[in-house]
């Protein structure tokens, strides 16, 4: 291991040097972008992993879907595992650039951290992935299966396309590296994901709006009804009130609640609602948050009894819940509510994503153990992410006998998805060093069985 984390030190500046020109290029896969950046971040991608020792390096090419990276590294012997390696090189848009302290496609170094959009999510991870096979001159001890996906951020048909031809993505083990840790200096492995779905809850009452003077107090107003719709889903101390969702107490790590209050940007005198320990209102539990509402504006508001509104639901899902479960039982549980005899029309909007709940009982799990361990110096954390990653459950599908760590150089303060974006030249040099040092653990105790 000093040996190995030698040559991660060695190699630190160039890897560091490739990440910044990697970010450089806004590699934005959005509609309305030009596909131009997001060839040249393929293309230098392509160019690392060759370096880096990758074989038959291919693009999968699905329509409207940006290519795919595939490649390998043999297994150096018959009994040695093989490991599939995840990431994504398209980026987030930058969003408010007036918001950035930095310019988002020229990164920046501050304070021992590169700052740029897309810098942590994905492409740091992406140099994890050669930093680690180049520690091992690109003979790892363990089999490599390259999957690099170019359109994570928007949604692709690839999403889908894992669990229908699995024999491309056959291996042992996995580790998807769209995740970090929960704090800077933390090694965590992240072994849950919950499931999404989302819901339109809509209320038709009146054929136009009448005047709150003359027909407020017996017209039923669609506003107030849905307010009361609304109101139901969450109890006096705000845990969600659908009966049937499944809710455990979380037993891995987590934040503390001066972190969560920090990372959420909760204001002073402002209580969390629920109850519980964090991990099982985030993570093991359902969140139900209103994310639309169409009603009149207050500064269009005229002096009428509303006829219409409609609201958009967002749900979280316990990691292991059917999704179409949860989402039929909260709209039977907003059918069955009419606020003041009033029927609400509750619609699905979108189809539901599966949640992951990771087995952790496996030879690859105690390899990263040891592996996260040695590389960020003390016990790893099990964590989970309120977010679900559908391709997780699409490789699960398609190999469902390979253990899955998800694992990398981001942590929960780097704010991906929003501006000043940023990931710690240190996280990125453990992360290197973890994986490096998973090949070689798990390679050991595959042999071993």
């Amino acid at each position: 291991m000093d040996e190995l984390t030698t040559r991660v030190d060695g190699m630190l500046d160039d890897l560091c040097a490739e990440l910044r020109r990697l970010t450089r290029i806004p590699s934005i896969a959005f509609p309305g972008y030009p596909p131009e950046p997001v060839t040249e971040a393929h293309d230098l991608v392509v160019d690392l992993l060759r370096d880096a020792g990758v074989r038959d390096i291919a693009a999968l090419r699905l329509p409207d879907t940006s290519p795919v990276i595939t490649g390998h590294i043999p297994p150096p012997h018959p009994d040695a595992p093989t490991v599939l390696l995840y990431g994504h090189y398209d980026v987030q848009p930058a969003g408010d650039e007036a918001l950035w302290t930095t310019t988002p496609f020229e990164p920046t170094d501050v304070d021992g951290a590169i700052h740029g959009r897309g810098v942590a999510d994905d492409k740091s991870n992406l140099i994890v992935h050669v930093g680690a096979l180049r520690a091992f001159d690109g003979r790892p001890p363990v089999g490599i299966r390259i999957v690099f996906e170019g359109q994570e951020e928007y949604g692709s048909d690839f999403d889908d396309y894992p669990q229908a031809h699995p024999d491309e993505f056959a291996c042992d083990a996995m580790v998807i590296a769209d995740m970090g840790n929960i704090r800077p200096g933390t090694g965590t492995l992240t072994v849950a994901l919950r499931g999404v779905v989302e819901v339109i809850v809509e209320v038709h009452t009146l054929e136009e709006a009448r005047h709150s003077g003359n027909f407020g107090g017996a017209a039923p107003d669609a506003l107030l009804v849905l307010l009361h719709a609304l109101a139901a889903l969450h109890d006096a101390k705000g845990d969600v009130a659908v009966p049937g969702l499944r809710r455990e107490q979380w037993g891995g790590g987590g934040w503390s609640e001066e972190e969560f209050r920090r990372l959420a940007g909760i204001r002073d005198g402002m209580p969390l609602i629920g109850t519980g320990n964090l991990g099982s209102r985030l993570w093991s539990g359902p969140a139900i948050t209103v994310t639309g509402l169409d009603a009149p504006s207050v500064e269009r508001a005229a002096s009428a009894v509303v006829p219409s509104a409609r609201a958009k639901l967002n749900m979280r899902c316990h990691p292991a819940q059917d999704p179409a479960e949860a989402q039929r039982l909260l709209i039977e549980f907003l059918e069955g509510l009419r606020p003041f005899g009033v029927p609400l029309t509750v619609t699905q909007a979108g189809a539901p994503g599966s949640g992951f709940a990771a087995a952790t009982d496996g030879v690859a799990y105690a390899a990263a153990h040891e592996a996260l361990r040695t590389a960020w110096g003390e016990d790893l954390v099990h964590a989970a992410a309120g977010g679900s990653i559908p391709l997780v459950n699409s490789l699960a599908a398609a190999q469902p006998g390979a253990e899955i760590l998800l694992f990398g150089a981001q942590d929960s303060m780097c704010n991906l998805h929003g501006p000043n974006e940023r990931v710690l030249v240190s996280e990125l040099r453990d992360a290197v060093v973890a994986e490096a040092a998973f090949f070689t653990a798990y390679a050991e105790r595959f042999r071993r069985g």
